[in-house]
C-alpha cells in the first residue's frame, strides 16, 4: 500500500497494491507498521459501517471534541462517495483548509483523517457504503460537527446533496 500526502498537513490518501492473477486480487488495506514507519501512530480499536441507500445523501460534517477525538481511515466499499476532511486544528497551518477525494469501491483507495478533522461525504451512486476503522471508540456527548455549506470553508461539492439529517443542516457558522 502507497501513503501518499495531500495539502492537507497529516491526511493521507491510501492506495492499496494489487496483487493480480485469474482468480481475482488480493491486497493490504491497512498495517499499522507502514503507518508506523510513516510517523502515523494510528490503530485501529472499532469498525463502523454507513450504508447509503440513495446518491446525494450527505453526511456530515461531524468530529468529537478531546479528549476524545477520532482519527479514521475511511473507506468506500460499495459505489462511490466524494469524502471531505477540515482540519480544524487551531495550531495548524492548514487551519480551516479543507480536502476533497472520491473514493470508491472499485478504486479501493481510502483516506486517513487524523483527530482534530471534521468530516463528511456526498454519495455519487446508489447503494454506497462506507467503512471507517475509527482510532476511538464513538463517545455520543463528545460529538459535534459543522456545516456542510458553512461559507468559511467553501467546500466545492460535486453535486448538490438532495437527502441529509436535519442536524446537519442546522450547525452554526463557525467561528475561527
Amino acid at each position: 500500500m502507497k501513503l501518499i500526502p495531500t495539502p492537507l498537513k497529516d491526511v493521507v490518501i491510501v492506495e492499496p497494491e494489487k496483487f493480480e492473477d485469474e482468480r481475482g486480487f488480493f491486497t493490504t488495506t491497512y498495517s499499522e507498521a507502514v503507518f508506523q514507519d510513516a510517523g502515523i501512530g494510528f490503530k485501529a480499536v472499532e469498525g463502523n459501517v454507513s450504508f447509503n441507500r440513495h446518491r446525494g445523501t450527505l453526511r456530515g460534517m461531524h468530529y468529537q471534541h478531546a479528549p476524545h477525538a477520532q482519527a479514521k481511515l475511511v473507506r468506500c466499499t460499495a459505489g462511490r462517495i466524494f469524502d471531505v476532511v477540515i482540519d480544524l486544528r487551531q495550531d495548524s497551518e492548514t487551519y480551516c483548509r479543507w480536502f476533497g477525494l472520491e473514493l470508491s469501491s472499485s478504486a479501493h483507495n481510502a483516506l486517513f483523517v487524523p483527530e482534530g478533522f471534521a468530516h463528511g461525504f456526498l454519495t455519487l451512486a446508489d447503494n454506497s457504503e462506507v467503512f471507517y476503522q475509527m482510532g476511538r471508540p464513538y463517545h455520543p456527548a463528545s460529538g459535534t460537527g459543522v456545516r456542510w455549506d458553512d461559507p468559511l470553508f467553501q467546500i466545492a461539492w460535486p453535486e448538490p446533496p438532495t437527502l441529509m439529517n436535519n442536524r446537519d443542516t442546522e450547525w452554526p457558522d463557525f467561528t475561527a
